[in-house]
């Protein structure tokens, strides 16, 4: 049932789409659709992400009144989770944002990661190819004519392990502590940085290279997209507190 729904909703639109965009790209070059049909998806996922960016900005902001707070209540674990709550309420910080984001961008992207893994191109899949979806006359796997996508590539692999390891320091900063603190949650946040950041990223490079450079592509371009858009969120609200502060000041 579940594997019916996600093939109808997420997966068969998905190859529909990517085999639209090869046969409008100029010589049917499967690596362009790739790049392409990954941007478009992020795009229209761009509005939840910006605002688990947004999130997350806020958090590391209020970092030093967290920590003040952990040591004023050290002992009383109730009032300072109640104290913590209410000061991510005044600063409009939602908790369950990233998971939110999370729950909504997970089935696209294993949607986009099956459509590359398992597209079977340049042979095309007409029992899943809607009526109104023209099967390309050519399909050029060459990637500009240098990288086959249906093979491996260390290259691309590389790239993608590359990328995601400068997403992960953009996305989770140092600690604004030097040495870890004792704190339960300091150290939770200290091993999970350190997880996404070396091990998570070997594990896609990994990944990428033993399924096809098609995944290796999908990944470098996604993680571009997302290297972009943490830039551009913050960015944003970096402009947005001068022109407050300005207006404030006049």
């Amino acid at each position: 049932m579940i594997s019916s729904l996600f093939n109808t909703f997420i997966h068969d639109p998905l190859y529909n789409g990517l085999v639209f965009l090869i046969d409008v790209v100029p010589f049917g070059d499967a690596g362009v659709a790739i790049i392409l049909l990954t941007i478009l998806v992020r795009l229209v996922l761009f509005p939840i992400a910006q605002k688990a960016i947004k999130n997350q900005v806020m958090i590391r902001r209020i970092e030093p009144e967290v920590s003040a707070l952990r040591k004023k209540y050290k002992e009383d674990k109730v009032t300072l989770a109640q104290e913590t709550m209410a000061l991510y309420k005044r600063h409009g910080i939602k908790m369950t944002a990233n998971i939110q984001l999370l729950l909504i961008q997970l089935p696209v992207i294993l949607g986009l990661y099956f459509v590359f893994l398992r597209s079977g191109l340049p042979t095309i899949d007409m029992e899943i190819l809607y009526s109104f979806v023209p099967a390309p006359e050519r399909i050029q796997m060459n990637f500009l004519g240098l990288l086959n996508l249906s093979s491996q590539s260390v290259l691309l692999a590389s790239l993608a392990g590359i990328s995601q390891h400068i997403f992960t320091r953009l996305s989770f900063p140092p600690p604004t502590t030097a040495k870890p603190t004792g704190d339960f949650q300091d150290e939770m946040q200290r091993r999970m940085r350190f997880m996404f950041l070396y091990p998570m990223p070997i594990f896609i490079a990994v990944i990428a290279y033993v399924f096809s450079a098609a995944v290796a592509l999908y990944w470098v371009t996604s993680n571009i997209f997302s290297i972009g858009q943490e830039f551009l969120v913050r960015r944003r609200l970096e402009k947005k507190e001068t022109y407050g502060d300005t207006t404030t000041k006049n």
